[in-house]
Order: C-alpha cells, then sequence, then structure tokens
C-alpha cells in the first residue's frame, strides 16, 4: 500500500521501468509511491544500472534482521550453540553470504544452498533439511544443487543407514570448482578453432575465432597451474 514497505511485486516494477528507460518519478507515479521513495530503493541496492528485484529483497531481509537484533531487549537471554554463536548471527550471515554469491553470478537459490553449506560446520546437508531452512520446494532445491553439482562445488553421498542423498561440501571444492572452469575453457577453445578452420583462419571471423582459442586456451592453463600450486602449498 502507499506509504507502507516495498513489497517483491513492487520491485519487479521498480526493475522494469528501469529496464524500459523510465524515470524515478514515472515509476514512483506507477507505484503510488514518493518518487524519493524509489530513488532511495534503487541507490541503496545498486543504482539504475545494476538494481535487480530479487536482490534488493534479499538485502531488505538482511538489513530487517540487523534491525530486528538492535531492538532486542539488552539482557534478555538469547540461545546459542556450542560455540556461542545466536541463530540471528548464523542467519544474518547466511543471507549476505548468499546476496554476495548472486552479485558475482551465481543463480540466486544455488547461492542460497552454498551459503547455508558453507556456513554449517559440518559441511553437509540433505535436501528435506535445505527444503525447511530456504522455505521452498524440493523441486526448487533438487535444481539448484545440480546447478552446483554440474560445477563440482559440492559432492552427492547417501546418508549412512538411509536411502536420502546428503549433500557436501569440503576444502577441495574450490580447487575442483577451477579445475572445472579451466575444462569448460578448453572446450570454447576447441571450438573456437574448429570455427576458425570452418570459416578461414586468415578471414576477419577466422582471426577473432583463432585469437579468443589462444586467449581461453592459455587462462585455462594458467588456472590449472595456479590451482595445483596452491593445492600442494596447503597439503590437500
Amino acid at each position: 500500500m502507499p506509504g507502507g514497505r516495498l513489497s517483491q511485486e513492487d520491485r519487479r516494477l521498480i526493475a522494469s521501468g528501469l529496464t524500459r528507460g523510465l524515470g524515478y518519478a514515472e515509476i514512483a507515479r506507477q507505484l503510488h509511491r514518493p518518487t524519493s521513495t524509489v530513488s532511495r530503493e534503487v541507490s541503496r541496492n545498486g543504482g539504475p544500472g545494476r538494481y535487480r528485484a530479487d536482490l534488493a529483497q534479499a538485502a531488505t531481509a538482511v538489513r530487517s534482521r540487523r534491525r530486528t537484533a538492535r531492538l532486542e531487549r539488552p539482557g534478555r537471554p538469547v540461545a546459542v550453540d556450542e560455540y556461542g554463536r545466536s541463530p540471528a548471527v548464523l542467519a544474518d550471515f547466511g543471507d549476505q553470504f548468499a546476496l554476495l554469491l548472486a552479485q558475482v553470478g551465481l543463480p540466486r537459490m544455488a547461492s542460497a544452498v552454498l551459503a547455508r553449506m558453507y556456513a554449517s560446520d559440518t559441511g553437509s546437508v540433505t535436501a528435506a533439511e535445505l527444503v525447511a531452512q530456504l522455505r521452498v520446494s524440493p523441486a526448487t532445491i533438487s535444481a539448484a544443487v545440480g546447478y552446483l553439482e554440474e560445477r563440482e562445488l559440492l559432492r552427492r553421498d547417501r546418508d549412512p543407514g538411509t536411502r536420502r542423498d546428503r549433500y557436501f561440501i569440503d576444502e577441495s571444492a574450490w580447487y575442483r570448482a577451477t579445475l572445472a572452469s579451466a575444462r569448460a575453457n578448453e572446450r570454447l577453445a576447441a571450438k573456437a578453432r574448429d570455427g576458425a578452420a570452418c570459416l578461414g583462419a586468415a578471414t576477419p571471423a577466422g582471426l577473432r575465432l583463432l585469437g579468443m582459442s589462444h586467449y581461453l586456451e592459455r587462462v585455462g592453463l594458467d588456472m590449472v597451474r595456479s590451482a595445483e600450486r596452491w593445492r600442494a602449498q596447503l597439503g590437500r
């Protein structure tokens, strides 16, 4: 409602308006909101060129948790885990980490799953636990996990004594992910070389494809060398 908090649908309309090149005043009129509300919303969430409705909604949830934590009565006992951490602290870190992962390119739900797993001391979780924690459908979790498995950022094993799958993240996850990215570069480089041969290596298109192939091939090799060097130094 006018004057109330922005909803996720409001944020989608803001994002749509920005994409269409509308000014803040026009978007505000469509939402029946003050222009200042729209300008503040956009400026605090990346600006006109980087505003994304889902990321803005997630960032708002993080800020809301912080406000709630500040308003808790001083001296009121808070449940903590064996390391002295409150659930609010863990949830806040998970939300912030997921938001950052989404901002650097991971899909939103894959980011949320990965953040939950990194915030878990065991480094493992079942699909049912993810469904309960993230409040989404099993199909949504399955798609997110599949994306992360394909990039080797997690692995799947059978939960001992059950028929359930359990997902794990370990110290070698980013090493495997780096190698997977290098293999993707190799495939792209090979296809670019094929394209250059098909279109003619001396043509402008062929030269462009050869340049792409050389770049991706060298970068992929550098990635593998760097990953192997750091893995050896870390003893993993």
